[in-house]
Order: structure tokens, then C-alpha cells, then sequence
């Protein structure tokens, strides 16, 4: 091997280290300021986790300005939220059966379309800006209202709701139920 292809490899293999350590640390940092976390609810045999990555307002105008209405939202930061049951749920008169999937909501200021997606993917947007959200993987989809609070929530929360069994979806002034049985 001639030194000058030997001199090019070894460039080459160090751009590539650079690039994956750069990476590594900008999704550190962004992970950092969107923290993972965790919400579950159990209840007659059947546990539901939802992981996902909780952005804050920070002073933001956000449904209609940081999260666009009318378009796909990952629903969170970071990867896509993801929705396990190990149980079939009926969600807003759709079956849903047990499994993994990836939650995607489209805000509108009175309801929002909430997409159960059996696609896992690496990351919620691509490089433009658009989301990742491949339409012919999902296998729920259903519009709830969008109820207004008094008091924002500064951070994303994922809740759960326990005596009419619903995912609570909440942000800024924005509050969606997502009724479940």
C-alpha cells in the first residue's frame, strides 16, 4: 500500500471518530435539556409504559409556534415516544393490540389526531426539520378535543388518569385526554 493511500486512510478513520464523537455529544447535550422519563399505569393485569423525552416551554410560545399545528409531532423531544401495552386496549373506540408503539400526535388549537405507529424509529425529525412518521405504518389513529388550562405546564408531561382510564397529554396551556378501556 502506497504511503499516500495509507496517508488518506488514516485521515479518514480520524474524520470519522471526530464526526461519531460529535454526535455522540450533541445528543448528550440535547438529551440533557429534553430528560428522558417514564409514565405507567397498571390496572387489571395489564401494564402500559410510555417513555419518552420531556422539552420545556422556557418562556416559548408552543403549540402553534415551537410545535406547528396541522403537522406530525413526535410527541416529546429526542426519539419518538414510544406506547407499550401487554394487554389489547381499546382506545377511542380503535383496537389496539399488545405491543410497542410509537406515539405521534397532529396539534390542532381544538383537537389533535393521536397515531398509535408500529414503526420504532432512531430519531422523531430528519435533518429538514420534518418528521420521521411513515403514515402506512399506523395502526390507531384518533382525534380527541383540546381542553385549555389556567395554569401552564412548563415541561411536556405524560400522565395517566385512573377512574376513567386516559392518557393525559399536557403542555403549556394545553391538555388532551386520551380515554382508554
Amino acid at each position: 500500500m502506497s504511503k499516500k493511500l495509507k496517508w488518506i486512510l488514516g485521515i479518514l478513520g480520524i474524520l470519522v471518530i471526530v464526526l461519531f464523537a460529535a454526535f455522540k455529544f450533541m445528543q448528550y447535550n440535547t438529551k440533557k435539556a429534553s430528560p428522558e422519563t417514564t409514565a405507567e399505569y397498571t390496572s387489571n393485569g395489564n401494564k402500559i409504559v410510555v417513555n419518552y423525552s420531556q422539552p420545556s416551554k422556557k418562556g416559548r410560545e408552543i403549540f402553534g409556534g415551537l410545535v406547528p399545528y396541522g403537522k406530525v409531532w413526535r410527541t416529546g423531544a429526542n426519539e419518538p415516544t414510544t406506547f407499550t401495552t401487554e394487554k389489547e386496549l381499546n382506545v377511542g373506540g380503535k383496537t389496539l393490540p399488545a405491543g410497542t408503539y410509537t406515539l405521534w400526535t397532529i396539534p390542532e388549537k381544538d383537537h389533535w389526531t393521536v397515531i398509535f405507529n408500529s414503526k420504532q424509529y432512531d430519531w422523531g425529525i430528519n435533518w429538514d426539520g420534518t418528521s420521521t412518521h411513515e403514515p402506512e405504518a399506523d395502526v390507531a389513529q384518533i382525534q380527541v378535543p383540546v381542553q385549555t388550562t389556567t395554569a401552564p405546564t412548563e415541561s411536556f408531561t405524560i400522565s395517566f388518569e385512573e377512574t376513567d382510564p386516559a392518557m393525559v397529554l399536557a403542555w403549556d396551556q394545553t391538555r388532551v385526554v386520551v380515554p382508554f378501556r
